[in-house]
């Protein structure tokens, strides 16, 4: 009976019937984090980070079996205006040198939906790590992307984050404390 039984567990995992969450690697010409904050009351300033480096464990079966590990290079923001961006990176925001990092690595997945979750993670920028909930949205799952024929993944995802939860907080609160973040994301499955 143990044959039995340990040969058809075998067979269910030959056929594939037993799902194990896949790799895919970030696209970085298709990633970027887009952030914002109001300026003074008079307006909304917009910057984003490249640079992406990363991984995402997709388990389409059971989306809340995935998981997410991305960084991405400090120094790679851009904020459309090269004094603001060289102000960013002195000792009045992040004190930035060349290999400083912000990295995020998820911690858990709540499906909200069918193509919908909350992904909970440990964010680390400026030296502090922080708990923050991302409320993201399967776009697309492909198994051909139609420019290269690999299996690929888009993502979008938001959330909301104080700066001053991570040392980044001069001239708060005339300059919002509050930084909206939009995430978009596609990753092709790792050969």
């Amino acid at each position: 009976m143990k044959n039995i039984l340990l040969a058809t567990a075998l067979a269910l995992t030959a056929t594939g019937a037993v799902a194990a969450p896949e790799k895919y690697e970030l696209d970085p010409s298709h990633s970027q984090v887009v952030f914002s904050y109001n300026h003074l009351g008079f307006s909304t300033t917009y910057g984003m980070f490249s640079g992406f480096a990363g991984e995402i464990m997709f388990d389409a079966e059971d989306p809340a079996a995935s998981s997410v590990n991305v960084s991405m290079p400090v120094m790679s923001m851009f904020t459309g205006w090269e004094k603001r961006d060289e102000h960013f990176m002195s000792e009045d925001f992040f004190g930035a040198t060349e290999g400083d990092m912000v990295t995020f690595t998820s911690t858990g997945i709540e499906v909200t939906g069918d193509t919908t979750a909350l992904i909970t993670g440990d964010l680390t920028m400026n030296g502090v790590t922080k708990s923050v909930v991302l409320d993201a949205r399967l776009n697309q799952k492909a198994d051909a992307h139609p420019m290269n024929s690999k299996p690929w993944v888009g993502f979008d995802a938001t959330t909301t984050l104080l700066r001053s939860d991570f040392g980044v907080d001069k001239f708060t609160p005339f300059v919002s404390d509050e930084v909206a973040v939009q995430i978009s994301v596609e990753a092709g499955k790792a050969e």
